[in-house]
């Protein structure tokens, strides 16, 4: 059985900067000491001769929950999570927990959100796993109860330094998926499209607020320079209301455009947003306007040089 390929493991660590300092500030965080190590030492061949055990137990738990079902649905990756469950029980009791021990928690952590493990249900798996092993400890080390108690406490500490890093990942990567949706939506609501060399149009539709009109100027300046556009066609038909801060906004991104050597046609400008940017004070006559459309093409073309001729329909057509 293969491993997960380390590349995306490696990549999030350095995302997440996850690094030596890091694991050794988390450890400090939960309080692992050297006397912790030698607690946990004292049981590690009881930990390790029931890590199958304890595996077991974990994922039967999950398997009791209709949201932990999610892990049971691909053999091969519950055959996968099962090896690396076992794995971590054995180096949770081994003392050494640097960078290493880091990189296989977030392996598992990446399992567990490429089946979309709900969270809540992990922490609860894995509160369950404590309480097996403390159960173990108790009846089988051969500790006084004060010095087993101690010993769980001690071991207790690694697992939160685990549950810290597993979780920790899952959010992030989430979070980045959450950011990858935000900025495809974010283009799809904002497309700039060349429809003739050097001419662009931007469809503007919906309610414009601050942070989208910022969005607006962002974009349009990089297709300018991308597509080296002399002129642009921004259509506002589908825009509804406009308050003064967003006109400002726009008029500042007609004006960073002419920076960048391309003049804005701005198309569809109704009646009740002209009323409104009049009321309120804002000088259009920086804006250069063109009823609908059509028009503002037809006029984008002309300033591009171009000559539109409208073709003879034959006599048939014309129905002699």
């Amino acid at each position: 059985m293969h491993s997960v390929d380390p590349s995306p493991i490696q990549h999030l660590m350095r995302e997440m900067g996850i690094d030596e300092a890091s694991v050794e500030y988390r450890k400090r965080i939960v309080g692992i000491e050297a006397r912790d190590l030698e607690r946990i030492g004292a049981v590690r061949e009881l930990v390790v001769q029931n890590a199958e055990r304890l595996t077991s137990s974990f994922f039967d738990y999950l398997a009791g929950l209709e949201e932990g079902r999610a892990l049971s649905g691909d053999r091969v990756v519950l055959a996968r999570a099962r090896e690396l469950k076992r794995e971590h029980l054995v180096a949770m009791v081994q003392g050494n927990y640097g960078l290493e021990y880091a990189r296989q928690r977030l392996e598992l952590a990446l399992l567990y959100n490429r089946v979309g493990l709900d969270l809540r249900v992990f922490l609860a798996a894995f509160h369950h796993l404590l309480e097996r092993a403390g159960e173990i400890l108790t009846r089988h080390s051969g500790l006084a109860p004060l010095e087993g108690f101690e010993t769980f406490m001690s071991l207790k500490k690694v697992a939160f330094f685990d549950i810290g890093l597993i979780v920790d990942a899952i959010v992030f990567e989430r979070e980045r998926l959450i950011r990858q949706q935000q900025s495809a939506i974010r283009e799809l609501s904002t497309p700039v499209l060349q429809i003739r060399d050097r001419m662009l149009l931007l469809p503007i539709i919906g309610v414009i607020d601050t942070a989208r009109a910022r969005l607006v100027t962002e974009s349009l300046l990089r297709a300018i320079r991308d597509n080296r556009a002399k002129v642009v066609v921004m259509d506002i038909t589908g825009v509804a209301t406009i308050d003064s801060r967003v006109a400002n906004h726009l008029i500042q991104t007609v004006t960073a455009a002419r920076l960048m050597g391309a003049s804005v046609i701005v198309t569809g400008l109704s009646a009740e947003v002209a009323q409104s940017l009049v009321a309120l004070g804002i000088d259009l006559t920086k804006l250069n306007t063109v009823g609908d459309l059509q028009g503002g093409i037809e006029e984008a073309e002309r300033s591009l040089g171009y000559q539109v001729l409208q073709r003879e329909r034959p006599a048939i057509a014309r129905g002699e």
